[in-house]
């Protein structure tokens, strides 16, 4: 875990953000809400036998506990996505090789990114899950390696941005649009209700 946040940084502050993602980090900024982050350090390993959804709701829950261990007087949300095909789950690409055959496998198919949300405070804790279905476009080797070489893939899971370039190679999504960038916006400003956040000033 990153170095402690003094008691003085955090005395205006509404939330803890155990997540490093700039994408989280943005959407709670445009509710007006002032955080600090401190990313959890957690294994990231599936389970044997763990289901993608399990999988999420775990990574979760883990982060937003760790970090609230230090920081109990305080929400933290934690937060863990994944890119789902079939039963398997999509994650970072390990180099520009695997995010090409990602990308090969998405090809003109349906998958599914999955979102979990847990706030823990005072050993109180809420979660969410939110599913979006995203249909890829089929995709020649061409255009595969055009978006690839635009470095836009590297540590995406499933080896893509839906708010950047790769917009172009998406056909449809059905669902929470920012549940694939990272956080459901709307399901988490009711889960922040809750613990008793509400939007501020709202941030362009």
């Amino acid at each position: 875990m990153a170095s402690l946040i003094t008691a003085a940084e955090l005395a205006d502050c509404d939330l803890i953000l155990a997540s490093g993602s700039p994408r989280r980090r943005e959407i709670i900024a445009r509710m007006g809400l002032s955080f600090k982050v401190v990313p959890a350090d957690i294994d990231e390993s599936v389970l044997t036998g763990e289901t993608p959804a399990d999988y999420v709701r775990r990574m979760a829950y883990t982060k937003a506990l760790t970090t609230a261990r230090a920081y109990p007087q305080l929400p933290v949300l934690g937060a863990d996505t994944a890119v789902i095909l079939g039963d398997v789950i999509f994650g970072k690409p390990h180099d520009r090789a695997d995010a090409k055959a990602m990308l090969r496998a998405l090809s003109g198919r349906t998958h599914q990114v999955m979102t979990a949300v847990s706030i823990v405070k005072d050993g109180h804790a809420r979660s969410l899950l939110e599913c979006t279905q995203v249909t890829f476009a089929p995709l020649d080797d061409a255009l595969i390696d055009l978006y690839v070489a635009s470095g836009e893939c590297d540590d995406k899971s499933g080896s893509y941005a839906l708010q950047g370039i790769a917009a172009m190679l998406i056909e449809r999504v059905e669902g929470s649009v920012s549940c694939v960038v990272g956080l459901p916006a709307c399901q988490t400003r009711k889960l922040l209700a809750e613990f008793g956040l509400q939007p501020r000033t709202v941030a362009a």
